[in-house]
């Protein structure tokens, strides 16, 4: 008896011990992901160098903090320089460049049957409407919180009487028949970004994970929210200025990367051309000419897309506040990067026309 307790014993003690050791094993890493690919390098032509020496030396004596300048043309990086703090693994604040990345989850969300261009704002947001509703806000599409064009004299605040950010837009007054009348709106972006949000079931960041930023290439993009879990849409992105120069390089492309076409083609057509006038933030468009703004000096008058501004010299570029810019330049086969620091946001394009456009050949 005490023979076959012993042997019941040991064969316990080996199980107990053949446990320990199968919970012991480490788990099996998780996958790497690959190294992303990188936009190839070319050897730029001596008078791009000579160009840039000039750009870099003009933005010095105006006081431009320049944090980083990218050229890339026929699809490959022939500049490239990082000054005053930037770094090419640092993200960087984008704020109003988000608006072209949520212009295109819109597209995205448009082609795959979700959206369409005249489906109007309030049917998404039944339990956050006013309690009376105006003619005018009733009018109110997706195309026109792309181009800027609600009805708004004045940009909506984010929050007003303790109420969520979708409520204070939709009680916002809307003096305006949509439509009829540019006002620069961040917070009509956010509006786009709580839809895609509504009809895809995923924050606009996730939702272009797979669709946009996996095939880029673009790795861990941060994207800042409001109170209530939508990504701001209108600002708060932060990333990397290659993560932008391959973006700038699709919508050259038409929305076509490495053979595959990641956004619609028609809707960067679309995007990316002059859909309705404008002028700059915080100037309505009868003060245009009070100004002085004319087509011939000002980047601000050139028309605007779908969350894009034409610029001259037949250009189109997504920019934000403090000097962030995805400049693509089609008649050079060329696209433009800046992250900056700054004011003066006209005197830094001024440099990209005066200085990189005549040295691409």
């Amino acid at each position: 008896m005490k023979q076959i307790f012993s042997c019941y014993g040991l064969v316990v003690l080996l199980c107990l011990c053949g446990l320990y050791s199968f919970a012991s094993i480490p788990a099996a890493p998780k996958e790497t992901s690959q190294k992303v690919a990188s936009i190839k390098r070319a050897k730029p032509q001596s008078s791009l160098n000579v160009a840039m020496d000039s750009y870099l030396q003009d933005a010095k004596e105006k006081n431009l903090n320049i944090q980083s300048v990218m050229v890339l043309q026929h699809g490959k990086v022939i500049y490239e320089k990082w000054l005053n703090g930037g770094e090419p693994q640092t993200p960087h604040i984008l704020n109003s460049v988000s608006k072209t990345f949520t212009s295109a989850a819109v597209g995205l969300a448009i082609d795959e049957g979700l959206l369409s261009l005249d489906d109007k704002l309030i049917s998404f947001f039944p339990d956050d409407l006013p309690p009376m509703l105006t003619e005018n806000l009733k009018k109110v599409t997706i195309h026109h919180l792309l181009t800027m064009n609600c009805g708004h004299d004045s940009e909506p605040s984010r929050r007003r009487d303790g109420d969520t950010w979708v409520k204070t837009f939709l009680a916002w007054p809307v003096e305006h028949e949509p439509g009829t009348w540019y006002c620069y709106n961040s917070m009509g972006t956010y509006m786009l970004s709580a839809i895609v949000q509504k009809v895809t079931g995923q924050k606009v960041v996730d939702y272009l994970q797979s669709r946009l930023f996996d095939p880029l290439g673009i790795e861990s993009p941060r994207w800042e929210e409001s109170p209530q879990g939508i990504n701001c849409g209108g600002w708060g992105l932060y990333l990397k200025t290659e993560d932008l120069a391959k973006m700038g390089q699709l919508l050259l492309q038409k929305g076509k990367w490495k053979g595959r076409q990641v956004l619609p083609a028609n809707y960067v057509k679309e995007m990316t051309c002059a859909q309705v006038p404008c002028q700059p933030a915080g100037t309505s468009p009868d003060k245009v000419a009070e100004r002085g703004l004319t087509k011939e000096n000002s980047d601000w008058v050139q028309g605007y897309g779908y969350q894009v501004w034409r610029c001259r010299h037949n250009a189109f570029r997504a920019d934000g506040a403090g000097g962030q810019y995805i400049i693509v330049i089609p008649e050079k086969d060329a696209v433009v990067i800046n992250t900056a620091d700054l004011r003066d946001m006209q005197a830094e394009l001024n440099l990209v026309w005066d200085h990189i456009l005549p040295a691409l050949k």
